[in-house]
């Protein structure tokens, strides 16, 4: 069996996989609740004639395609949860759902693997050890999908694990990966200020709860600016604050909501460490208590150098050595961290915008689209890697 073979049936079945995504964007579900589609996954697969695990970390999917002779076993992981997000495109597929849209590709994710699960079945006879297909929930919201799969064993027995993203500020045909640190760490917090109200022509006896906000968001700027090691990428957002309800009342109370992403562990426990420090200086100057809320989302995505290393050669030898594009860190987040915390494998990202403006917006953006030729390249590198492993 040879690649060669294997991309021929992947491209045979282009139209399958549009059908596929388009199906998956005009009914999208948002992260934990996607009943309907992990069902229409579980089913595509049986069609198949492939194994099926339902209901793995609540919602998650598996499928098996066990070779004719034991080996590796080689998982390779989409995810397939929306995004509460109006979609405002004009297509005819069209998210149906109010409020709720695919806007960032893991439909196309999961479309492509289905097909590469659809290849790897038809010539189960040639694999020398097992293709597992792995299908998550929730990617989008912390704690997510992956840790709860995990958890209920879904790489028990893997030796390696592979996943992919649509990347719209890659062109279609061009494909990036990276050894180390990728994407960041994410972590969120709420924090509640609690002052003493009172009149706004008064101020001496209130204790102003939006001074003490205002004050908190200077001084968790200032942690990535003034402590933490330049030459180290970290971010600290404040992205909501509620406070008050008239213009002449002092507000006793007031709440941020906020993130910290980080490229080093290290550097995430020093932010964490310098938010705590600073709420305990604020409570003594402005004679307010405080309620945080600190919620640990993913590590770190650390792509292991061997795997890199091989996907960027699987890369130039399908596309051509113009095709790879060395992947630059980026202060996102993926909870495939996780299962590169477990096994060794790869994270890799498929270029998928075109010269149509309407390939080129933004993940998460109401607008957002991609080239559908990029679920073709997508496949063809899991079919790479499914032939170096299991097959040659």
């Amino acid at each position: 069996m040879t690649i060669e073979i294997l991309s021929k049936e992947l491209s045979r079945l282009f139209e399958e996989i549009v059908e596929n995504r388009r199906y998956l964007h005009q009914n999208p579900e948002l992260s934990f609740q996607e009943e309907k589609t992990s069902r229409f996954i579980a089913n595509t697969l049986k069609s198949y004639g492939i194994s099926v695990q339902e209901n793995v970390g609540d919602k998650g999917v598996v499928g098996i395609v066990q070779g004719s002779e034991h080996g590796k076993t080689i998982a390779f992981r989409a995810d397939f949860d929306a995004l509460p997000i109006e979609d405002q495109k004009e297509v005819t597929y069209k998210s149906t759902v109010p409020g709720v849209m695919h806007a960032c590709g893991h439909d196309g994710h999961t479309a492509a693997l289905l097909a590469v699960a659809k290849v790897l079945q038809k010539h189960r006879d040639s694999i020398h050890g097992t293709a597992k297909f792995i299908f998550q929930p929730a990617e989008e919201k912390p704690p997510g999908g992956a840790k709860f799969m995990i958890e209920e064993g879904v790489l028990d027995g893997v030796d390696y694990v592979f996943g992919a993203h649509l990347a719209t500020d890659l062109p279609v045909g061009k494909l990036s990966t990276a050894s180390g640190a990728t994407m960041a760490s994410v972590d969120a917090f709420t924090i509640q200020i609690f002052g003493k109200g009172g009149h706004g022509a008064r101020p001496h006896e209130t204790k102003d709860s939006i001074i003490a906000a205002t004050q908190l968001v200077q001084h968790l700027q200032q942690i990535v600016s003034r402590r933490i090691n330049p030459t180290e990428a970290a971010v600290v957002t404040v992205g909501s604050i509620h406070a008050g309800n008239a213009f002449n009342v002092i507000a006793d109370s007031a709440v941020l909501e906020g993130t910290v992403r980080a490229l080093n562990k290290d550097v995430r426990a020093q932010i964490e460490k310098e938010i705590r420090a600073i709420l305990e200086g604020l409570k003594i100057t402005n004679y307010i208590d405080f309620e945080l809320d600190y919620l640990h989302g993913y590590p770190v995505l650390v792509n292991p150098v061997e795997e890199a290393k091989i996907v960027e050669q699987f890369i130039k030898e399908q596309f051509g050595d113009s095709a790879f594009i060395q992947k630059e860190p980026v202060l996102g987040a993926e909870d495939f961290a996780y299962y590169l915390q477990e096994k060794p494998g790869n994270f890799f990202y498929v270029g998928a915008h075109n010269e149509e403006p309407n390939t080129q917006y933004p993940h998460h953006h109401p607008k957002f689209d991609f080239d559908e030729r990029a679920l073709l390249n997508t496949g063809e590198i899991f079919l790479k890697i499914a032939n170096h492993f299991l097959i040659d």
